[in-house]
């Protein structure tokens, strides 16, 4: 078995939209998921975009994906990659290709001088076993916050300045 790891092309975006469903699904929250395949290629295809992904292919056929962005450390002076969604199906879980994605973001942080590659994971996953594997960190200090929904809106609708036309045109998404 070999497996391959390249950037995502338009041609694998239902695969991908499919894995982040089946993630959700896994995540135990399938209703929560909404992503549609004119989205993610929209994200990932942008002019300038702000998503990146990868995609996992095991004697070709599609296995895993991962999808992340760009963060930057204040602290560091630096970018870093915040990795949204990584996912192996089941089917080939435990033959290399999480790693292989994760060693392939590794390489990205590397190469371009990044000096993170952070994510999260739900305590309860399995995973977080092979995670401790490669050494990466639990960052148990740090409690994450989300605000979504009506309480998003209502303290967008308190702020200063309204509306996205005060920022910057590649905030807006319209740069160019």
């Amino acid at each position: 078995m070999s497996v391959e790891i390249r950037p995502i092309r338009r041609t694998d975006v239902p695969a991908v939209v499919a894995m982040v469903h089946e993630l959700a699904d896994y995540e135990r929250a399938p209703r929560e998921c909404h992503l549609t395949d004119a989205q993610l290629e929209a994200a990932l295809f942008a002019e300038s975009p702000a998503l990146f992904g990868h995609i996992a292919l095991l004697d070709g056929e599609a296995v895993g994906m991962a999808l992340w962005f760009l963060n930057f450390s204040t602290w560091r002076g630096v970018h870093g990659v915040y990795l949204e969604d990584l996912y192996v199906r089941p089917s080939a879980r435990g033959k290399g290709v999480g790693r292989a994605l994760l060693a392939t973001l590794a390489a990205v942080c590397t190469d371009r001088g990044y000096e993170r590659l952070e994510w999260w994971v739900l305590h309860w996953n399995p995973a977080r076993e092979f995670y401790h594997s490669i050494d990466a960190v639990a960052m148990d200090e740090w409690v994450p916050y989300r605000l979504a929904g009506p309480a998003l809106h209502a303290l967008a609708a308190t702020a200063p300045v309204t509306g996205a036309g005060d920022l910057e045109p590649s905030l807006r998404g319209d740069a160019g």
